[in-house]
């Protein structure tokens, strides 16, 4: 039976990862569908980071100033 990742503050599923960021799990799925988000990968399931969470938050605060999602995926976080 393969090991699953342990459940931590540091570490978690989309669900948590939404709620954490204060978004819908609808938004963390578009923000990966167009390139703005990159899940940590293990054992066939994604996973969040405190970092990816931040991420999302500055996108989210981003985009609600005005920001176009390409136009922040393509000045504020290239080379990310």
């Amino acid at each position: 039976m393969p090991k699953t990742p342990k459940k931590t503050a540091s570490r978690m599923r989309i669900s948590q990862a939404a709620a954490a960021a204060e978004v819908s799990k609808q938004t963390i799925e578009y923000y990966i569908l167009i390139g703005l988000l990159q899940p940590i990968r293990q054992n066939g399931g994604r996973f969040f980071d405190t970092a990816l969470i931040r991420r999302i938050r500055l996108i989210r605060q981003l985009n609600d100033s005005g920001y176009t999602l390409r136009s922040i995926r393509e000045t504020y976080l290239k080379g990310k």
